[in-house]
């Protein structure tokens, strides 16, 4: 292990620069010590160095000499072992050069990622994948940068060459280009090796890879006097029919402060400018701006450019740096669909205000083609059922899932939505419903469509999402992170307090219910459905006071085999409400309790854990049924009933059911009910 200082004089006024540089080639070190407990320099993720999280040295294979560092993991979401090395400093201008020779076993994977902060977990500022068919994936937080191929059974060479004073990345394997980008992450703190190769990336969930030679140089940035650049273009990720902002970071990139400048940006052959004046940016200072005028995007493959001039009313010292150029590809999506995304947040979690921010811009991008659900853990917006199911589902907090895909970031939504969006669903979404604001019940109907036949495997659910939701207790408090700025900007976050009183929180996309459970249904499903055939599900729920049914959402899910999302509908309830509600078998399995005892059909006691009574008032009817169904929808009990007019009791033994939520149902040829009962 080396780490080195280096002077260098430059010119004959003996100006200097510092060159700060260090290497790892694991020499110094005892083939199966560990690394963490060994090194002044490296750690773990969490801190706890010569454990699980630590990795030992290994004489089994290196790229010189006689040592290297071994990661293996065959977890679908990686580790234990994770090592990080943090840097001298948070760099963020010159250039920074990070490279490290890898070999990745035959058949799998491996992964690193450089943050920008020197506490994990604060910044991402990129992430490389290699999967196991050789190809390597460069990203940010779900935004890809680059796609390239690595050679796999043998060693490489990979470095990433930075300049972050004008934010040019570039990608080289064995000292070829693989191609550059800018990131909108323009600091580097720290190095995280982390064995993982994850399905939603296109691995098999096995990592296998030994890394030696590990090094990182810096030179500081010798800066002209005045010089403006555009550093950063946000993404813009196209669907035809919609309208984006156009933002642009300017940066200066000299020593003199700058007070003005013009930007402009050039798509499909016209220039767009906009001045912008009363500006203080000192040397190396940042400012985002974004333009008056949204860009449309046109089919087909295009360049947008954004450039600046006019600096302080002039030119500026160094030309180069004066534009930065993007692609922009619009898609098509596929008729009809509808992309859900499930994020699982918390008051309690000082991070989930990043997905708070990024629920509420893709609402705010993609609002006719995007469904958020916000899904509370261990605070006043739980709702169990939901917290359960999203529960199986992730690997800790915040997280999101996009029409119950991989476990991501919530602000690593944007490829997985844009693949969906892509995605031809089975069925199509209509929401119906009536609404009794004295009762306050709220009955449902979604009708799912098909463009193809389908079996019963499918199934339905519904949800309810509540916006606008506050409280005033010291639960509804927000835990924030962001505090400060010291984690970056968020959203305004940053200008809050480490914990947002509940009087400044407003809690959006707040799921409240979901019904007849999280997995759905298909109880009612014709063993067929033929192409242009509907099927439809009623789900009865009443509203607590203190819901506001002005703010709510019906969402109706059409959830495949796979159980993934296949499609879904949004409607407020006065849009259901004039939909029409569409008779069809009740699945409000977790329906309120108040109407349960004076209808047609009671069930008591409830709870219950040994007998259940079932009272059902009938007309003589010429066929019909009573089934009891766990909350999976499969069938517990087939009860046979008496036919003719009258009230007719029954009981059955439920002693050998488990803890749960299970249902009653009686249909006959002109009419369905469900009551849902406890078992404790």
């Amino acid at each position: 292990m080396k780490k080195t200082l280096l002077l260098f004089m430059m010119g004959c006024i003996c100006s200097v620069s510092f060159t700060q540089t260090f290497s790892d080639d694991f020499e110094s070190y005892t083939s199966g010590s560990y690394l963490g407990t060994n090194s002044p320099d490296w750690t773990t993720w969490s801190g706890t160095e010569g454990g699980a999280e630590d990795v030992t040295i290994t004489d089994a294979n290196a790229s010189s000499g006689s040592n290297a560092i071994y990661f293996e993991s065959t977890a679908a979401n990686g580790g234990p072992a994770d090592v990080v090395l943090p840097f001298d400093q948070v760099y963020n201008s010159g250039n920074f050069s990070f490279e490290a020779n890898f070999y990745v076993e035959a058949g799998k994977g491996a992964y690193f990622n450089l943050q920008g902060t020197l506490v994990v977990a604060q910044v991402w500022a990129l992430d490389c994948y290699m999967l196991q068919d050789g190809t390597l994936k460069l990203s940010n937080q779900g935004t890809p940068y680059i796609n390239a191929n690595y050679p796999s059974a043998q060693w490489f060479n990979l470095r990433v060459d930075m300049d972050l004073t004008s934010n040019v990345w570039e990608l080289f394997i064995d000292n070829v280009s693989q191609g550059s980008f800018s990131n909108p992450t323009g600091q580097i703190g720290i190095l995280d090796l982390f064995p993982v190769n994850p399905a939603g990336q296109g691995g098999n969930g096995i990592s296998g890879f030994y890394v030696d030679d590990i090094s990182y140089t810096h030179l500081p940035a010798n800066l002209p006097g005045l010089n403006g650049g555009v550093s950063f273009i946000n993404q813009i990720s196209g669907i035809a029919g919609l309208s984006y902002d156009v933002v642009a970071t300017a940066r200066n990139l000299g020593v003199l402060d700058i007070n003005s400048f013009d930007l402009t940006y050039n798509y499909n052959g016209v220039d767009l400018t906009e001045s912008i004046t009363g500006l203080n940016l000192v040397s190396l200072d940042t400012y985002e701006h974004t333009f008056a005028t949204q860009l449309t995007p046109v089919l087909g493959n295009n360049d947008l450019t954004v450039s600046i001039s006019n600096v302080n009313g002039a030119g500026d010292d160094d030309p180069t740096d004066d534009s930065k150029v993007i692609s922009i590809d619009p898609i098509v999506p596929a008729a009809g669909k509808i992309v859900v995304g499930e994020e699982a947040t918390g008051t309690w979690c000082q991070w989930c205000p990043r997905g708070a921010v990024y629920m509420d811009l893709f609402q705010e991008q993609y609002s006719d083609y995007w469904i958020g659900i916000a899904v509370h853990n261990g605070d006043p917006m739980t709702d169990v059922v939901y917290d359960a199911g999203i529960g199986t589902m992730i690997g800790g907090y915040p997280s999101a899932v996009v029409d119950r895909g991989a476990d991501v970031d919530p602000s690593a939504m944007n490829a997985d939505f844009l693949d969906r969006l892509l995605t031809e669903p089975t069925g199509v979404i209509m929401n119906g419903a009536t609404w009794d604001p004295v009762s306050r019940v709220l009955d449902v109907s979604v009708k799912s469509t098909f463009s193809q036949s389908v079996t019963n495997s499918y199934k339905l659910a519904c949800a309810l999402t509540e916006d606008g939701v506050t409280g005033t207790d010291a639960s509804y408090n927000q835990s924030n992170a962001y505090a400060g700025g010291g984690n970056g900007v968020m959203g305004g976050y940053e200008s809050l307090p480490s914990s947002v009183p509940a009087a400044q929180m407003v809690y959006d996309h707040v799921a409240r219910s979901i019904a007849p459970s999280f997995e759905g249904s298909s109880i009612f499903f014709p063993a067929t459905v033929n192409a242009g055939e509907s099927v439809i599900s009623n789900y009865s729920f009443t509203l607590p006071a203190d819901w506001d049914e002005n703010n709510m959402h019906i969402v109706g899910l059409l959830i495949s085999p796979d159980g993934r999302i296949d499609n879904a509908g949004s409607t407020t309830i006065a849009e259901a409400v004039s939909n029409g509600f569409e008779v069809g078998p009740n699945l409000g399995l977790f329906g309120g309790f108040d109407y349960q005892i004076d209808d047609a059909l009671k069930v008591y006691p409830n709870p219950a854990s040994a007998d259940l009574n079932i009272i059902l008032t009938t007309v003589k009817v010429a066929s019909s049924n009573m089934i009891v169904y766990n909350a999976q929808g499969q069938v517990m009990n087939e009860i046979e009933i008496n036919s003719n007019s009258g009230s007719w009791k029954y009981t059955i033994d439920i002693s050998d059911y488990a803890p749960g939520v299970y249902a009653v149902s009686y249909t006959n040829e002109t009419e369905s009910k469900m009551k849902r009962f406890v078992v404790e």
